[in-house]
């Protein structure tokens, strides 16, 4: 019965619309009023679970992205991407993918990845003659490359979920091949379709303007550098890096690219404050959460119907991408992580599987259910800039799904394609 009270409380909460932190707070302290824990133990969990150093990394790369986005990086980078794919048939789309793949390195969010490319690509694509409907898809499935692709502070909120015992740079280089992987995938979609439906080929980029493209690209690329070379180098911790990206993305918006105006710039801090206000909040909640399933011993309990129905660590995490892909339709990425990671951990401790692989599983599946319906953010942001709705975009999604999921079968019966980087660091 204590387990209905914790998860009936919280399922009922967010049915009536009450956000997902709070959701988490109130159910938390239904659970312990029912079973008797003092409310200060709750408060003392919740006070601890925010009071963690790697959870400075996430204000730093979230405000290190909404520089960049709002900079005019994205149109450096879309142009850039075009020097690729000059005179390829559906080579804006293409355009499109690659270049979310280049802004996911700078931004670790599909929802600004989204914002950003779409609002430079959607009108491009659409002026040379492709669909609204196939733009929107091509640049919200595009989008969650940025969930894989370092700087992804979905990895550092994962970390926190296990407890801190996963190290974050190992997350972010484990990130890089399933996130490339995944782009091939769609890339090989968009090929396909462009041959059936004969998309219009792009227009090649002069010679003359490579290096200038390049040059202009190169200032917000180097971020990406500063941050895996930082801490690869043993020079930067994780947050250490984020700290200094952030100071160098203001200073290539500001004084390199100056197309941010600095009285925009108290906007852009509010913003940030209050994003990370709601995932501090969110993290707090979900520790005290996760603290009322410990002492109901939940994960326990999961962990032995897991391994009643198989010992088998490839049904389970068959069972497991089911499952997530269910829940990503009706949740954020981040509460799915705080909830799910500390309640899957002593299962695939006892079957063997590496949690820095578990976590590419677990963030490409819920990157996913960003854009299914019906609680889709990036969905939702993708149909505004494309000025379609959410029907017409679901009716043309089902290839990309086939694609998206072909990419997380392979991440996940194909450890190496997450666990080889980060071996070579051990």
């Amino acid at each position: 019965m204590d387990i209905v009270v914790l998860l009936g409380s919280f399922t009922l909460l967010c049915a009536l619309g009450v956000p997902v932190a709070y959701a988490l707070g109130l159910g938390t302290i239904c659970a312990a009023l029912y079973v008797d824990v003092p409310l200060e133990a709750v408060m003392l969990k919740i006070s601890d679970g925010t009071d963690d150093f790697a959870l400075l990394a996430i204000p730093f790369f979230v405000l290190a992205g909404a520089i960049m986005a709002e900079g005019g990086m994205a149109a450096r980078l879309v142009n850039f991407a075009k020097v690729f794919f000059g005179v390829v048939r559906g080579g804006l789309a293409l355009v499109n993918v690659l270049a979310s793949t280049f802004f996911g390195c700078i931004s670790g969010s599909s929802v600004a990845d989204t914002a950003s490319i779409g609002s430079v690509m959607i009108p491009q694509m659409v002026k040379q003659g492709y669909s609204r409907v196939f733009a929107t898809n091509v640049t919200i499935c595009g989008s969650v490359q940025a969930l894989m692709i370092p700087p992804s502070h979905n990895a550092v909120i994962y970390s926190v979920a296990a407890g801190g015992t996963i190290s974050v740079a190992h997350l972010f280089l484990a990130g890089i091949f399933p996130g490339l992987l995944f782009g091939l995938c769609l890339i090989g979609l968009i090929l396909w379709t462009a041959h059936k439906r004969n998309m219009p080929k792009s227009e090649p980029v002069p010679l003359s303007c490579i290096p200038r493209i390049f040059i202009d690209a190169l200032w917000g690329l180097v971020t990406v550098i500063i941050i895996m070379g930082g801490i690869l180098s043993g020079v930067f911790t994780p947050t250490e890096s984020a700290a200094v990206a952030c100071v160098y993305a203001f200073l290539v918006t500001l004084f390199v690219y100056r197309d941010y105006k600095w009285r925009d710039l108290p906007h852009l801090i509010h913003r940030v404050v209050k994003t990370v206000a709601m995932v501090m909040m969110l993290i707090g909640f979900s520790v005290g959460f996760g603290y009322m399933m410990a002492i109901m011993q939940i994960p326990a309990k999961i962990t032995a119907i897991f391994l009643g129905i198989s010992e088998n660590k490839y049904v389970f995490l068959f069972l497991v991408n089911i499952l997530l892909l269910l829940l990503g339709t009706f949740m954020d990425l981040a509460p799915m992580l705080l909830i799910c990671t500390p309640i899957f951990m002593p299962v695939i401790a006892k079957l063997g599987i590496d949690p820095v692989h578990f976590g590419m599983i677990m963030i490409l599946n819920l990157g996913i259910g960003l854009i299914t319906p019906p609680v889709g953010p990036t969905l939702f942001v993708g149909c505004a800039i494309g000025k379609v709705t959410m029907e017409e975009v679901s009716k043309e999604l089902w290839p990309f799904y086939g694609a998206m999921c072909l990419a997380l079968l392979l991440v996940t019966y194909i450890p190496a394609i997450s666990l080889w980087l980060p071996g070579l660091t051990k």
